[in-house]
């Protein structure tokens, strides 16, 4: 038997207010799926061809937009997610956004000015592999900015994506939760192989030394930015296989609610005949 997509959601997913400890979260957690592997990698498939079939019908019916963040440690799957749950979808509907360092012209604007430009407009499904939680993460860790500046942008964030939603975005975050073992196998594993090396950035260990210092800042965010209008999910990551199905699992119960129906016609087709 199966777990529906709302037991999955109300699992994994964050309440508004609520103080996030992530000690208190396994990374390797499956028990929802516990001994049933197979079973799940066929619902997995069954969720990747309804996710199709769904995601056609966004564009379709061009009235709702889906925004999904994915946020994580290095290593922690957010492009093996983008490749094994969006694996057939239409690129014609679906973009992915990369937010790496600022360039010096995003840098003289407000840090939302260039997450902004990548938001989805109608019928659209947008990946933010990373996003603006990077000026509340990465920027706290390393002190780009005073806290004053960066302990505000909560508020700011929360705003902006109340902004989203209230123009008709569906808003979904995960954050990637890989234990500091997990990545030490899958970092090892890259410069082990020569067909992985090219992933392997040495910088990658100087985040890794400042691990401590990053789950604080995830805890915060998790804490402070999951709200009714964009929730965040925590999915157990060091297994790959379940990670995959939480998120497609939230994703296509949450296209489900939007009751979504194929557009009528233009033109009368009652009379038209193919020849």
């Amino acid at each position: 038997m199966s777990h529906p997509a709302s037991a999955l959601d109300t699992f994994h997913r964050i309440q508004p207010r609520a103080r996030v400890d992530l000690s208190r979260y396994d990374p390797a957690d499956t028990h929802l799926y516990a001994g049933r592997k197979d079973d799940a990698k066929q619902e997995l498939d069954t969720l990747a061809n309804r996710l199709e079939v769904l995601q056609e019908l966004l564009y379709a019916e061009n009235k709702h937009k889906l925004l999904i963040v994915l946020q994580g440690m290095d290593t922690s799957g957010k492009d093996g997610v983008i490749r094994h749950v969006f694996e057939g979808v239409n690129p014609q509907g679906v973009r992915v956004a990369n937010f790496k360092a600022p360039t010096p012209l995003e840098l003289s604007r407000d840090y939302l000015w260039r997450v902004h430009a990548h938001a989805p407009g109608r019928g659209e499904m947008v990946i933010f592999n990373r996003s603006h939680y990077e000026d509340v993460l990465i920027v706290r860790v390393h002190g780009l900015v005073p806290e004053a500046v960066w302990r505000r942008r909560y508020d700011h964030i929360n705003a902006f994506e109340r902004m989203l939603a209230d123009e008709g975005a569906t808003i979904l975050k995960f954050f990637l939760h890989i234990s500091k073992e997990e990545q030490k196998k899958r970092l090892q594993a890259r410069l082990d192989d020569p067909t992985k090396r090219w992933k392997f950035n040495v910088g990658d260990l100087k985040e890794r030394a400042r691990w401590a210092d990053y789950m604080h800042a995830y805890e915060d965010v998790l804490s402070l930015t999951s709200t009714d209008w964009a929730p965040w999910y925590v999915v157990p990551s060091d297994v790959k296989w379940y990670r995959n199905l939480v998120i497609a699992q939230v994703i296509v119960g949450a296209l489900e609610r939007l009751e979504m129906r194929y557009p009528s016609p233009k033109e009368d087709l009652s009379k038209v005949v193919i020849e």
